[in-house]
């Protein structure tokens, strides 16, 4: 269905600790918060062209760990975006509001990379990842733009070597160094299970109102064999950080021929009407993945169905490990 790049990760390259500002924070139609991981495929994709071929690097595939945030939000149950009016017409008058939700990041960018440019030695690896950490200040993160620090770490090139358990040790020690912070990984598996536990009770129950029933808080009354009623929630302890997120685009029209559709942004490129495409995603501490496949999101394309989706394989892990233990998925 759609080719997997992450066997071509050759080396990690490391942007630790970037002050974002005014990040998008409208993630989706349904969504808001954290910025969608599209975006940061999309700036890996922006990164690679504008460093072009001859820096011998290609990226398959890019890991968030946010390290803290600022939503520019007011109120206390209810947020409100905060929001701008400025003088933009030709007159010097103000024009109608349009909501633009925002958001200060501190982020590490972690990209899974491949290319001739890996059997470099450390100086000269060293002397490439400074130059793409000075390339990426030229371009904007989700929207935002990047703040220089006083004291930013320096961004490091690693090359992987082919054994996978020495890979896994080089993977946990940079993880530590990643801590405080979460990185988003995806839960396809959670939607899918919550889906069916609801099916149980609900033949008619779809994947849309598993989405919607996982990403609420629920409550209700329980009452013991003594009389005794309390009320118990949803979501209980142990079961994680999950979010719901949007992962990319779906179809709704056949792919239309270049130049065809007036208004398009390309007219060399063959354009397809699309909406978005939701799933689970959860925000897990570094120190809990034991191998970069889990942290790393890569785009991919099912020419069938006409998915454009991002894709990460933390959820392969899971079944993995209950596999080993035994457990049923």
């Amino acid at each position: 269905m759609y080719a997997d790049p992450l066997p071509n990760v050759g080396g990690l390259l490391v942007l630790p600790r970037l002050r974002v500002q005014n990040a998008n924070a409208i993630s989706g139609q349904h969504t808001w918060g954290f910025p969608a991981m599209s975006a940061f495929t999309g700036l890996m994709t922006a990164l690679e062209r504008k460093l072009g071929p001859t820096v011998g690097l290609a990226f398959y595939g890019v890991g968030v760990i946010c390290h803290g945030y600022q939503a520019q939000t007011s109120g206390h149950y209810v947020q409100r975006f905060n929001l701008t009016r400025n003088p933009v017409d030709k007159d010097g008058g103000t024009a109608a509001i349009v909501e633009e939700g925002r958001i200060h990041l501190d982020v590490t960018l972690v990209f899974g990379v491949g290319g001739d440019a890996l059997a470099l030695d450390n100086e000269a690896l060293n002397e490439l990842a400074a130059q793409v950490a000075g390339t990426l200040d030229t371009l904007r993160v989700a929207g935002g733009s990047l703040i220089p620090m006083p004291y930013q770490p320096r961004p490091q090139l690693i090359a992987l070597p082919e054994d996978e358990d020495v890979r896994g040790k080089i993977f946990r020690r940079l993880c530590r160094r990643w801590l405080p912070g979460f990185a988003l990984v995806a839960r396809d598996d959670l939607l899918q299970s919550h889906h069916a536990s609801l099916r149980e009770t609900q033949s008619d129950t779809t994947l849309l109102d598993a989405w919607l029933d996982k990403s609420r808080l629920n409550h209700w009354p329980q009452t013991d064999a003594d009389g005794h009623t309390a009320w118990v929630h949803s979501r209980q302890q142990g079961e994680g950080w999950i979010v719901p997120i949007p992962v990319g685009f779906g179809a709704i029209s056949e792919l239309l021929p270049a130049g065809t559709v007036a208004h398009a942004r390309d007219g060399r490129t063959p354009f397809r009407f699309v909406e978005s495409v939701y799933s689970l995603g959860e925000w897990l501490s570094p120190h809990r993945l034991s191998r970069f496949a889990d942290l790393l999101w890569y785009p991919s394309y099912d020419p069938d169905n006409g998915v454009y989706r991002c894709r990460n394989d933390y959820p392969s892990s899971i079944l993995a490990a209950q596999d080993n233990l035994g457990v049923n998925a």
